[in-house]
């Protein structure tokens, strides 16, 4: 009866109520309505009927989104304690039981995510984890699942982001893994840092030693490095003091790792914009598209994929392993202008560079 009553209030107000009670839903949502306090079945796409006074609605969005689970301490089953967090990718796939199971769906997932992975990482040791974390992100992501699936939510990738090793296990491990000994002009840095810098240097680093007679009390590994390194273009001198690449320096060590199979895996062209610390704006292009690819300053060669706009500091982070192009779309360092699927995509030409030596 009060529903037969409110539809012919409605009916004797049009036009004006229409302008009320019809809702336009696009493809990628649904309309979940209330009436009476009873659910409905999802509404839309297309024009959305609402009747006033007895009618509760909510819009779900079911494309794929994302979240950054922050950097949490954890102690491996060896003794290690890392900073570790993780980039998670979901999407709705019923939006009746989004609405009726959980209040905040990205707070409950990533709740959700941080416990499995504490418990995950808990149980095996550091170089378990710096060899096995994509394997580790699919089992996160299997349990994840099983857990969300209730809430008409899935979770399509899980991958772990190491921050820091704030203390070396207590065992005595010898390798690329284990222990990194100081690298001569970076000790400075911690271990993490001084890899992704030889790596982005092009150093050639080799690794030997050992740590069998350390006394009791100390939980490090002893190494003695034989190497001396290799002349370094963009270490400003051979000491302690270190400082990371300018925008032009970036750039020109983009090109060597430019190869058709990056250009296969990406397939896409990029104009970067970076914020210089005066406050100027410096253009650059990095072109995947066709052939081997190719980067240099100035505007791309027709219209770009994707705009990017970072300040310099951050795009130094990005190169050099610091940051990941998820995490700093998520905070607010990276503008995107364009497909963010394609933007993420960099992460590729970032892993070329890691690799090269």
């Amino acid at each position: 009866i009060i529903t037969s009553l409110v539809f012919l209030l409605m009916v004797v107000t049009f036009p004006i109520s229409g302008w009320f009670a019809l809702k336009i839903v696009p493809a990628y949502e649904r309309m979940i309505i209330f009436r009476l306090g009873r659910i409905r079945a999802p509404q839309g796409p297309g024009v959305v009927l609402l009747l006033p006074f007895i009618d509760n609605w909510q819009r779900v969005d079911l494309r794929t989104r994302a979240f950054n689970v922050p950097p949490c301490k954890l102690t491996s089953k060896d003794g290690a304690v890392i900073s570790m967090g993780a980039d998670v990718q979901f999407r709705v796939w019923d939006p009746v039981l989004s609405v009726m199971m959980v209040k905040d769906l990205i707070a409950a997932t990533r709740m959700t995510a941080q416990n499995a992975m504490t418990k995950t990482l808990v149980k095996k040791s550091l170089r378990e984890i710096q060899v096995e974390k994509l394997r580790i992100g699919e089992q996160l992501l299997l349990e994840i699942n099983d857990m969300t699936k209730s809430w008409g939510l899935e979770v399509d990738r899980v991958e772990l982001s190491m921050e820091a090793v704030l203390q070396p296990p207590r065992e005595n491990l010898v390798g690329p893994l284990g222990t990194v000994p100081p690298v001569p002009g970076l000790e400075g840095l911690d271990g993490t840092i001084q890899q992704l810098a030889a790596h982005f240097f092009s150093s050639t680093l080799a690794l030997a030693g050992s740590g069998t007679d350390a006394p009791e009390a100390a939980d490090s590994v002893e190494t003695v490095n034989e190497v001396e390194p290799p002349p370094a273009p963009l270490l400003t001198t051979i000491s302690s003091t270190w400082r990371k690449p300018s925008a032009d320096e970036l750039l020109s060590a983009v090109e060597p790792v430019l190869s058709e199979a990056l250009v296969g895996q990406v397939g896409a062209s990029y104009q970067v914009n970076i914020i210089l610390p005066n406050g100027t704006q410096s253009t650059y292009f990095i072109d995947l598209s066709s052939g081997s690819g190719r980067a240099g300053r100035g505007m791309p060669e027709g219209s770009p994929d994707v705009i990017l706009e970072v300040a310099e500091k951050d795009l130094q982070d990005l190169f050099l392993g610091d940051l990941r192009p998820l995490s700093a779309y998520m905070s607010g360092r990276l503008q995107v202008k364009g497909d963010l699927h394609l933007a993420l995509k960099l992460e590729e030409l970032v892993k070329a560079m890691k690799q090269r030596r």
